[in-house]
């Protein structure tokens, strides 16, 4: 029902007049050519072909003075992913890729095969935290944009002291085609994170920070003959990319860890089951905590700024001083784990959402709420 729906969702704006124009005009500077279009579409048919951008922007209902949006598209053609800056943010939506639902909740949606930042295989359709908001006087980079830990040397130079993100929502779809179902993100999307800052000027101190690294990731995962799927998050060691123990720590919330296959059941969270969570970053420490009607609220804590895990056990490949070094930012929303590396063989996908669309090349994830601010 879930796919009918959103079938159902697409074909009702993608009238065979006004297709063509509509596809090369998916980008906020052409907005006002898309209102003229929309009118015209509803005059000469009835129905207009472009029923989504006439809805409500999402900033209307959520909070998103302090995000930006990346999309997995190229719509202006400059060789980059398309991101979306705070101040656009406010008015701005996407028919097939960010958009409000029926019921005002926020849905992201993002193609297997598509277009992806440079440090990246993995298409996104995913907000990323902006601290100073639409003051363009400030890039991504800096301080007055990023949060860190009380351990960083230089704390009171960045905009709050760690933070919090509330989410809650539901995963209503994740790729159902791979040729390599044994690789660990198959089938699977990332729904919230904390992103170290890829930083040049912070790797020139030769402290083992800078290397833009993931202290979580927030996992869903579901095989496609399973009924129900798993929640999980990783920890990614803070070491250098070509360092072989740089890998992720996984730890299972409901159901599996990312290396597992079995299974769920009743344990696993179903397409369309709603659950929460809340992260929250409190001076060095991350608290995490999961909830979902049905199962076990499920709490963790590792401290960032030292290699002692979860579990309380050290980690002597981790940086000793964990990410105490790193500036920070919150992500969510949609990162879709099917690599689209043409030599990686994994991510089966077209490119033309279409055909995706129909064949399940795609993941979806529903936020109801969605809020970050930073922690008392």
């Amino acid at each position: 029902m879930l796919e009918h729906d959103h079938l159902s969702r697409f074909l009702s704006h993608r009238h065979s007049l006004c297709q063509p124009l509509y596809q090369s005009l998916r980008h906020p500077l052409r907005k006002p050519l898309i209102v003229a279009l929309s009118a015209l579409a509803v005059s000469s048919f009835g129905v207009s072909s472009m029923a989504a951008a006439e809805g409500t922007p999402p900033a209307q209902v959520f909070d998103l003075t302090t995000w930006k949006l990346t999309l997995p598209m190229d719509a202006d053609g400059d060789d980059d992913v398309d991101e979306i800056s705070v101040g656009e943010l406010q008015s701005y939506q996407h028919p097939d890729y960010y958009y409000l639902n029926d019921n005002n909740h926020l849905v992201f949606v993002t193609p297997n095969s598509a277009f992806t930042t440079p440090n990246s295989s993995n298409a996104r359709t995913e907000l990323r935290q902006m601290l100073a908001g639409a003051d363009d006087a400030f890039g991504p980079k800096a301080p007055e944009q990023n949060f860190a830990l009380a351990s960083h040397p230089e704390a009171d130079r960045y905009a709050q002291i760690g933070g919090y993100l509330n989410a809650t929502l539901r995963v209503d779809h994740v790729a159902e085609r791979t040729d390599k179902p044994d690789r660990a993100a198959a089938y699977s999307v990332v729904i919230g994170q904390i992103h170290a800052g890829k930083d040049e000027a912070v790797l020139a101190q030769d402290n083992g920070f800078g290397h833009g690294n993931e202290p979580l990731k927030i996992y869903y995962k579901k095989f496609p003959d399973h009924e129900t799927g798993s929640v999980f998050w990783n920890y990614e060691r803070n070491l250098e990319k070509d360092d072989p123990e740089r890998i992720d720590i996984s730890h299972a919330v409901w159901g599996n860890d990312w290396s597992g296959s079995e299974d769920p059941g009743e344990a696993g969270i179903a397409l369309g089951e709603s659950f929460r969570y809340r992260v929250e970053v409190k001076d060095d420490v991350m608290h995490l905590t999961f909830a979902s009607d049905g199962h076990p609220t499920r709490t963790f804590e590792q401290n960032l700024a030292d290699n002692v895990g979860p579990d309380g056990v050290v980690d002597e490949a981790d940086h000793p001083h964990g990410y105490a070094g790193d500036w920070m930012y919150f992500k969510a929303g949609s990162y879709n784990q099917c690599n689209t590396k043409p030599e990686s063989g994994a991510c089966l996908g077209t490119g033309v959402w279409e055909t995706d669309l129909q064949h399940g090349d795609y993941a979806q994830v529903v936020f109801s709420e969605l809020d970050s601010g930073p922690v008392e």
